[in-house]
């Protein structure tokens, strides 16, 4: 596979099958069904909207998905409004070829235009740096549900909109779809 053949582009309706084919190839059958239900209920959540949902695609093959749905930091005052990626896959066959930061890179620069300003992650501490996230709690931005201390780590902010850091304090609220307390166990 050439990695330069890879394209990245919004997912249609009629890749949901390879969607769910890939999440199963990615986190195996244990995890995968909750993790189908997890994308397929987001999908369908007016909550989550604004959403982004895109495909990492060798021809017809959907080789990588991504999600971005919206979140929003309860600030105490305004809620500012922000988006929480949840979840990202590379099948195992391509991992390790810099599909998942391609993936990354394109949803974080369509979600600059449409001026999103914090991209919050729960995801790998080793990962997640490489595309600009950092641990989220040490700005002050809890996330929808208590992260034990051991894992405080995997719980990632990327800044979109200068300035925020430091400005804005608060716990993350997620939409409907992602806001079960069994899904923020890292």
């Amino acid at each position: 596979m050439n990695p330069e053949s890879i394209e990245i582009r919004a997912a249609r309706p009629d890749d949901r099958p390879a969607i769910h084919a890939l999440l199963t190839a990615a986190f195996g059958a244990e995890e995968a069904p909750r993790i189908v239900q997890l994308v397929d209920e987001a999908l369908e959540d007016p909550s989550a909207r604004p959403l982004l949902s895109l495909v990492a695609v060798d021809g017809t093959r959907v080789l990588g998905h991504i999600l971005f749905t919206r979140a929003e930091v309860d600030t105490g005052g305004e809620p500012l409004a922000a988006s929480l990626l949840a979840p990202m896959a590379v099948h195992p066959e391509v991992q390790g070829q810099g599909i998942g930061g391609r993936l990354i890179a394109a949803g974080l620069e369509a979600l600059e235009a449409m001026d999103v300003g914090l991209v919050f992650v729960l995801g790998h501490p080793g990962y997640y740096p490489r595309s600009g996230f950092e641990p989220a709690g040490r700005h002050g931005l809890s996330a929808p549900y208590p992260i034990p201390d051991e894992h405080a780590a995997a719980w990632m902010v990327k800044v979109l909109r200068s300035g925020l850091l430091g400005q804005v304090t608060g716990r993350v609220r997620c939409a409907a779809a992602l806001d079960h307390g069994d899904l923020w166990v890292e």
